[in-house]
């Protein structure tokens, strides 16, 4: 018995020397790259919580800077049932495609960087073949109504990444122009915001070499971040 019990104790000591896992590493999936961004919310109805973002050293994830986050109005919802003009964030596992600004991009970014002109716009008509997707200039099948004029968010889109929700094979009605960006003065149309210092360290940080992906999700419940 007491063999058992010393056993025990060690292992215990064992644990605690070693520390919590890393958040990656309790997850289903970290896209298979060696950079991962969290944003993670304490429940469904949050609005603010946290975004870290995280390095594959070795065998092991090693956590290299940390922000509080804002999301959607009206919380988060499930990516896969998540529908257009609800104020909410879509919770998943994405790529991010590229970043892009109405101010230049960071000292040390690598991703490819747009800069936003007067004629920038993001499509968010259903009915046009340009739905989800940057356009310089308005087609003619996107109305002004449907769509975003990125340099009218000078704060909020002075540095930005795409989040590429609902991005390679867009579904219409489920959401359009989901990004990782600067704070504005409140809870967000659904995209993720971040202080202005921290998304000019995440795009100093970003490597697209290193196939960077970013989960959003909760801390429990079906959309815990840890089931993506």
């Amino acid at each position: 018995m007491r063999i058992l019990l010393a056993l025990g104790a060690l292992a215990a000591s064992l644990v605690a020397a070693s520390g919590p896992v890393p958040l990656p590493e309790r997850m289903a999936d970290t896209g298979g790259g060696s950079q991962l961004i969290i944003a993670e919310a304490a429940d469904a109805a949050a609005t603010t919580g946290t975004v870290t973002w995280w390095d594959r050293r070795g065998r092991r994830w090693v956590r290299a800077g940390s922000a509080p986050a804002r999301f959607g109005a009206k919380g988060l919802a499930e990516g896969a049932r998540r529908r257009q003009g609800t104020n909410t964030t879509p919770t998943g596992l994405y790529e991010l495609p590229y970043a892009f600004g109405t101010r230049p991009a960071p000292a040390g970014t690598a991703y490819r960087y747009a800069r936003v002109t007067d004629r920038s716009w993001w499509c968010q008509d259903n009915a046009s073949r340009a739905y989800n997707r940057w356009v310089e200039g308005l087609p003619r099948d996107c109305r002004a109504a449907e769509a975003e004029h990125l340099a009218s968010y000078g704060t909020q889109y002075a540095h930005a990444l795409v989040i590429g929700f609902n991005y390679d094979r867009p579904v219409r009605g489920r959401g359009a122009g989901i990004f990782l960006h600067v704070n504005g003065r409140g809870a967000t149309a659904g995209c993720v915001s971040v202080p202005a210092g921290a998304m000019r360290r995440i795009l100093a940080w970003a490597d697209p070499a290193r196939r960077p992906h970013i989960a959003v999700g909760t801390r429990t419940g079906p959309t815990a971040v840890t089931h993506y």
